[in-house]
């Protein structure tokens, strides 16, 4: 019978730069092909600086008044990226370029993934490891995430 090799994606990531290594073996040989993705990384003083604008409201002598903002902007910038993220893993699982992946990420952001993570791609979580990898060097990063693949076979 022969035997099936696995195409093991990783994804390490922070909540401002997203590092994928493709081709991961977990014995830490050779130095995986790497996507890098980035965050447009906007603060929060620049998001802010386009205020929400002002409101009208007859019923109430027709005074105008500031709107406030919907939501968190720094948390939707995060889930953006997420999305952005989650998109490019899609097509690459639709194209069979891996089978199995790997996640390392800081713990909020894998919080955050978790949740938005679709069915198809949650099946292919082999590991979970909450922590922040991204600022290592390529050959450091291979054989964190190679070691991170030997402690456990199932999730963190």
């Amino acid at each position: 019978m022969a035997k099936t090799i696995s195409k093991i994606w990783a994804l390490v990531l922070n909540g401002a730069r997203c590092r994928i290594l493709r081709g991961v073996s977990g014995k830490g040989e050779d130095t995986p092909a790497e996507l890098v993705l980035r965050s447009e990384s906007r603060n929060l003083r620049d998001i802010m600086s386009d205020k929400p604008g002002r409101s009208f409201m007859p019923a109430a002598g027709g005074r105008r008044s500031a709107m406030e903002y919907g939501s968190d902007p720094l948390a939707e910038d995060q889930r953006e990226f997420i999305r952005q993220i989650i998109a490019l893993l899609e097509s690459h699982r639709r194209a069979g370029d891996f089978d199995k992946l790997a996640v390392f990420a800081e713990h909020d952001m894998l919080g955050h993934l978790r949740q938005m993570m679709p069915p198809t791609l949650a099946d292919l979580v082999i590991r979970e490891v909450p922590k922040n990898l991204v600022q290592l060097s390529a050959q450091d990063l291979a054989e964190a995430v190679a070691r991170g693949l030997q402690d456990g076979s199932g999730m963190s």
